[in-house]
């Protein structure tokens, strides 16, 4: 017969941004090592529906470490104990039978708490909104596959492209900075030929958002611990790079149009 496990819960309870928040201890029964974070959490949910409690407001989408919705804080660590695993793939073998579980949503200004567990994470959509895109000219377009990228620059735009934005680094800087998944999506556009037209004007644009909502960097590096998906650092300097780059590109293209 499996072995199962019996843990308590300390869970932050929250009704929304304005409302004050506290933890809530549980005791969930009979949890199997391979379930995932996610489904010991529908046990509790199931439970507190059955005691007629109102179960804890906890996202999730994709439960295969793709969407990033699934990020909560997990005995103080971005998405728990297990380095390079988002929430929802941690399975409760990494923790011990009778172990006292904490778990907290972001803690950072920009990530106002919805609900519980549950957090506001459209900042960071502000930010590839300024500038997270490339230009596709109507009429005769090569083919994509027509055009050849170097396969050094292939491998790095697809490392930058594997961060899945659920604000790990964010929540895990002290400074609450955003330059990681930033530089993470400035980029896995600006390394390839397809991103060159907006390059400059991306670069400062999405930039320059990000600083109206997040902390400065100050190369804590937290923010790659954190991460699910192990983005590197070198991506922040690589933008830290191409921001000094396009404050004098874009002025002069300023210069002639004007």
């Amino acid at each position: 017969m499996e072995n199962t496990m019996t843990l308590t819960l300390k869970v932050w309870r929250q009704n929304g941004p304005a409302e004050t928040g506290r933890f809530e201890t549980y005791e969930v029964n009979e949890i199997s090592p391979d379930m995932s974070f996610l489904e010991m959490f529908d046990v509790l949910n199931e439970n507190l529906i059955n005691d007629g409690e109102e179960p804890v407001e906890i996202a999730s989408d994709c439960r295969e470490g793709i969407c990033g919705t699934c990020g909560c804080m997990i005995n103080g660590q971005a998405h728990g104990p297990e380095k390079a695993t988002a929430t929802c793939q941690l399975h409760m073998r990494k923790f011990s039978d009778g172990d006292t579980i904490i778990v907290e949503p972001w803690q950072a200004a920009s990530f106002p708490v919805i609900k519980d567990l549950v957090v506001d994470r459209s900042p960071l959509d502000r930010i590839i909104e300024a500038g997270g895109y490339i230009t596709v000219p109507t009429g005769s377009a090569p083919d994509a596959n027509l055009i050849p990228v170097p396969k050094d620059a292939a491998d790095t735009a697809f490392d930058a492209a594997a961060c899945i934005g659920c604000g790990a680094c964010v929540a895990a800087c002290p400074n609450s900075a955003a330059q990681l998944f930033t530089s993470a999506k400035v980029q896995h556009l600006n390394l390839l030929p397809q991103g060159q037209p907006e390059r400059w004007s991306r670069t400062e644009d999405m930039v320059e958002t990000m600083e109206e909502y997040f902390g400065s960097c100050t190369n804590h590096g937290e923010c790659h611990e954190a991460c699910p998906k192990e983005i590197p650092l070198d991506f922040i300097a690589y933008t830290n790079r191409d921001y000094i780059k396009s404050k004098r590109k874009n002025r002069k293209l300023l210069g002639q149009s004007s």
